[in-house]
């Protein structure tokens, strides 16, 4: 992306090798995407400079065998598709920009059913990103055995959503949160079945195991019931609430964290189909334990207050700051998939305007951010080089993951600012690029991470794993990875974790204030 609206690869927005999507050369995504063919814009000071003429034996561009020849001076379009190589200077050349085989979008829609699934099942069971990492990928043979048989029936019967169910049991036999199913036909549907109804309360846990009633809505069944935010409850049709909770499975998505699981296993303990009934006991404030039978109604105000996105504007800026009443400069970044220019262009006058109120301590917010492109903007915050995870896809080539380019950077920006204490605020709800940008927040040098949960663990390229089925449905698989030099997973799984762990206690949860800004605020005071 162009960062800084310049025409050129410099400054604060570096090239770092060979593009390798829709570019005007054509490159081998199984080979370090080595050049093959295609175009290239080439400029000469003068005729005195020479030029590979081929690709040598050793089939490479810009090694010690290629054969060279002069080049005339100015700009040169050389064709590499050509032997020799030509170079050409027409005044308006047209360049032709190839997309990586192995990155077009795998069109499946036109098949049946059955042949569909087939090729996306096997191609998934190949390049899924995460294949050999424990936990992550599905038993691929007993998940072929069970839906192979469902989306066969569907297609005899002619039946669309039972096709969308069968695909949906396929996602949710990932754990990894970019492994996802979009259908507009049925979506809305499903979600309603699972979210649409419910016993009109909230429930969020404790870190020491408790259970409290975070929100009631009005006349709902809980409150006719006489249940109050802040009761605790205990147990839930009959099994003690943590049981309860943790035997959930109606979840609408994959997740990549045990915590993001555990979160929405406590919303969705919560709904249920309009009618159906449980018994719940609970404790409100100063008052002995009560049982009560609830039955569930068409309702999503509770739902909807347990949101991980709740008071999120998509309609704002993707950056908006302020100076805080104590002294420190607060920006917020909503989006990294917005205007990237204008995103970094913000950012910039954030800190500046830190700088000119003389702000004592900075706080970053990438609290309800959930990605697009990863910009860096650590770099304007420290001198050193931050080095993230190296990217790998696998090659059909070994059958093995092999590393594509070279390891992920955030160099250090041209024009830096510095303040005497910072912190990056964090949750569940920042994922993928967002977990990136702040990987490289909490390593400059004297960055505090704030937070009650770490980031959402989910991070890995989807652009080669995109699929068209049939009745209009869209699938996401990731097929690449990012890994640490000693081979580990970086982020997937785990997230960016807080430095400093914000409580979850009654005080906390219970609270109309912002807890985790609080507590970055006396994090940074003077």
């Amino acid at each position: 992306p162009n960062l800084t609206g310049g025409p050129f690869a410099e400054g604060d927005d570096k090239d770092r090798g060979w593009p390798d999507y829709l570019a005007s050369t054509v490159n081998d995504t199984q080979n370090h995407n080595e050049v093959l063919g295609g175009k290239l814009v080439v400029w000469a000071p003068d005729a005195n400079q020479r030029f590979p003429t081929g690709f040598g034996p050793d089939g490479r561009l810009f090694t010690a065998d290629d054969p060279e020849g002069p080049i005339p001076a100015g700009y040169s379009v050389v064709d590499l598709d050509k032997k020799p190589f030509a170079a050409g200077q027409e005044s308006a050349p047209r360049l032709t920009l190839y997309e990586p085989r192995d990155a077009a979008i795998k069109d499946y829609s036109q098949l049946s059913y059955s042949a569909a699934f087939k090729a996306m099942f096997d191609k998934v069971r190949q390049q899924y990103a995460f294949n050999g990492v424990p936990g992550k990928a599905p038993d691929w043979a007993a998940l072929l055995a069970q839906l192979t048989p469902r989306v066969a029936d569907a297609e005899q019967k002619h039946d669309a959503k039972a096709f969308f169910l069968a695909l949906r049991d396929f996602t949710l036999a990932f754990k990894d949160g970019h492994v996802g199913l979009s259908g507009q036909k049925f979506e809305s549907q499903v979600f309603g079945d699972l979210a649409g109804s419910g016993y009109g309360f909230a429930i969020r846990e404790t870190d020491d195991g408790h259970f409290i009633v975070s929100y009631v809505t009005k006349d709902g069944p809980a409150d006719k019931a006489g249940i109050v935010v802040g009761a605790e409850v205990t147990a839930f049709d009959g099994k003690p609430i943590a049981d309860a909770v943790k035997v959930v499975r109606t979840l609408p998505q994959p997740f990549s964290t045990d915590f993001a699981i555990r979160y929405q296993q406590q919303r969705y303990l919560l709904r249920a189909p309009v009618g159906a009934s449980a018994g719940v006991t609970f404790v409100n404030p100063d008052k002995p334990a009560a049982t009560a039978t609830l039955t569930s109604v068409k309702e999503t105000e509770s739902f909807r207050s347990t949101s991980i996105y709740r008071g999120f504007d998509p309609n704002a800026l993707p950056v908006e700051f302020r100076m805080l009443e104590s002294g420190a400069g607060y920006v917020k970044i909503n989006s990294n998939d917005d205007d990237l220019n204008l995103i970094y262009r913000l950012f910039e006058r954030a800190l500046k305007t830190f700088k000119a109120n003389e702000a004592q301590g900075l706080i970053v917010d990438l609290r309800q951010n959930p990605g697009g492109s990863p910009l860096g903007l650590s770099g304007y915050l420290t001198g050193k080089t931050i080095t993230l995870g190296q990217l790998q896809y696998y090659s059909e080539k070994t059958g093995k993951f092999e590393n594509n380019d070279l390891p992920e950077l955030y160099e250090p920006n041209e024009h830096r600012y510095s303040f005497p204490k910072m912190a990056v605020m964090v949750n569940q709800a920042c994922a993928s690029a967002c977990e990136l940008e702040a990987y490289g927040f909490s390593k400059v040098p004297g960055m505090i991470v704030v937070g009650q949960y770490p980031t959402a663990g989910v991070e890995a390229e989807v652009g080669r794993g995109q699929f068209k089925l049939p009745e209009d449905i869209s699938l996401q698989v990731p097929t690449g990875r990012f890994v640490l030099p000693d081979g580990s997973i970086f982020l997937e799984g785990k997230g960016v974790v807080p430095t400093l762990h914000v409580p979850l206690n009654r005080e906390t949860l219970l609270s109309s204030d912002d807890a985790v800004l609080k507590a970055a605020e006396q994090a940074v005071a003077p």
